[in-house]
């Protein structure tokens, strides 16, 4: 292994380290990655770290890459193997080791792969901290040591944890759901048949060239066979799970796609008599209608950045029961540790419903509506696309509207909003649109797309 002073500086992002398997994400990239990795976390006082990785068919190499930088560094490396993302966190809490990094690119293409890393009890680094530990790695300022290594199967610890967090009702519920052959397939059925549910699996042999459909839960697009086979064998709910497993998609029993905020309303209204505090977090992806329903429990809602990293440490911060974002993260705190995982996600609902006789659909009801657009994507520069955010934010202000900027620039009106972010995870501007009527929405998304196209040349 070479370790290389000339990383791609792109590859550290605002979440993780993501990129191209063979093409700025190598094994050399990862030997670095370790080695820098465990002269850092040294010199915090920390000597030991765990590792796991996801079922991309790079992340084995890869594995064994970092873990020869770590160990050359002289941590004690605790190996997990192949697990999801949420095995990786549970470890960490059970082991008491909250040093880590997990080897994945979550629901990114199959030809990608990255690192999600923690160096200490905050969580997964973020932000700034991302771009100190590239600064510290091309500086290269190691002190050769040695480490060691050794596994641990996590897999029982964490079925364990399950069963002592959820507590089923006398309702049989039957399921379907799609593992889109990512990492959750090496125990998604294992884990539902620890409880009384009818199950149905559809894409759950684990398959990191993911030959079924692109394993991102929160594109209903990726779902539509998910859809069918409820629909067809009359099951009472859909869920899909991505790459690394901490997201979820949900289907209603009629096979519609219902988005997580929707999702979230759902949980939100099933705890709020038990929970203490009354606040819940989302991001500033998420529809009104959530906000709407939080205000009608008399709570109180927390608008937030988006990103794993961020919702989740703030929802651990604020010490709340509930929280999450429209991509399909979400943390409970009320009876479990508060990392995502989309298996407990899904069984939260699953739980729900096998206490009582009401569909998906009839806990949807009640909710606010409004129409909003997809996630919608313009490929720009990673130097340039933060420079286009600032001037639409310069425009909302020369026009005098109200703006929200905790991530990127939210332009708020009476009847509706338009979002523009810098995307975290690629180079990519993503704008997001919501009003109260058809015709606004369609007002709303002409005035910014048009602004984005004309910044975004």
């Amino acid at each position: 292994m070479e370790y290389k002073r000339d990383l791609d500086k792109h590859i550290f992002r605002g979440y993780d380290i993501r990129g191209v398997y063979g093409k700025n994400i190598t094994e050399d990239v990862a030997y670095t990655i370790g080695l820098g990795f465990g002269n850092y976390i040294a010199e915090i006082g920390k000597n030991k770290c765990i590792v796991g990785h996801d079922n991309r068919l790079s992340s084995p190499a890869l594995h064994n890459a970092l873990t020869k930088g770590l160990i050359e560094a002289g941590v004690e490396v605790t190996s997990l193997g192949l697990v999801t993302t949420p095995m990786y966190y549970y470890a960490a809490i059970k082991l008491g080791i909250p040093s880590g990094i997990m080897i994945t690119a979550s629901h990114n293409p199959k030809d990608e792969n990255g690192f999600k890393i923690a160096f200490d009890e905050s969580g997964n680094a973020k932000g700034q901290e991302i771009q100190d530990f590239y600064k510290y790695i091309v500086k290269g300022k190691f002190t050769p040591k040695q480490g060691s290594i050794k596994t641990y199967d996590i897999k029982n610890d964490y079925i364990e944890l399950f069963k002592k967090s959820l507590n089923f009702g006398p309702k049989r519920v039957k399921v379907v759901i799609d593992c889109g052959n990512g990492t959750t397939s090496i125990i998604a059925k294992e884990m539902f048949s620890q409880f009384n549910i009818e199950l149905i699996d559809i894409f759950s042999q684990s398959d990191g060239s993911f030959p079924n459909h692109h394993p991102d839960p929160s594109i209903e697009a990726n779902l539509e066979v998910l859809k069918k086979t409820v629909i067809e064998n009359h099951a009472d709910l859909g869920l899909a799970f991505d790459g690394d497993g901490d997201r979820v998609g949900v289907i209603t029993e009629k096979g519609m796609f219902i988005p997580t905020d929707w999702y979230m309303i759902i949980m939100i209204r099933s705890m709020i008599n038990d929970v203490r505090n009354k606040k819940f977090l989302y991001d500033v992806k998420c529809s009104k209608a959530l906000q709407d329903e939080i205000d009608k429990l008399g709570a109180k809602g927390i608008c937030y950045r988006t990103g794993n990293s961020y919702t989740k440490s703030k929802t651990k911060e604020e010490d709340l029961p509930f929280g999450g974002e429209l991509s399909g993260h979400v943390y409970f705190r009320d009876r479990f540790p508060g990392f995502d995982s989309g298996i407990y996600a899904g069984l939260r609902l699953v739980e729900l419903l096998s206490k009582t006789n009401k569909t998906v659909t009839d806990l949807l009801s009640g909710i606010n509506k409004y129409y909003s657009t997809e996630e919608i994507k313009f490929p720009s520069d990673d130097d340039k696309k933060f420079e286009v955010v600032e001037k639409v934010n310069i425009y909302a202000n020369e026009k005098g509207y109200e703006t929200l900027t905790i991530d990127g620039v939210k332009v708020l009106f009476d009847d509706g909003w338009a979002l523009v972010r810098a995307s975290n995870t690629g180079p990519n501007l993503t704008a997001r649109f919501e009003a109260s009527t058809k015709e606004r929405l369609q007002e709303l998304q002409q005035e910014f797309i048009s602004i984005i196209n004309e910044y975004n040349k």
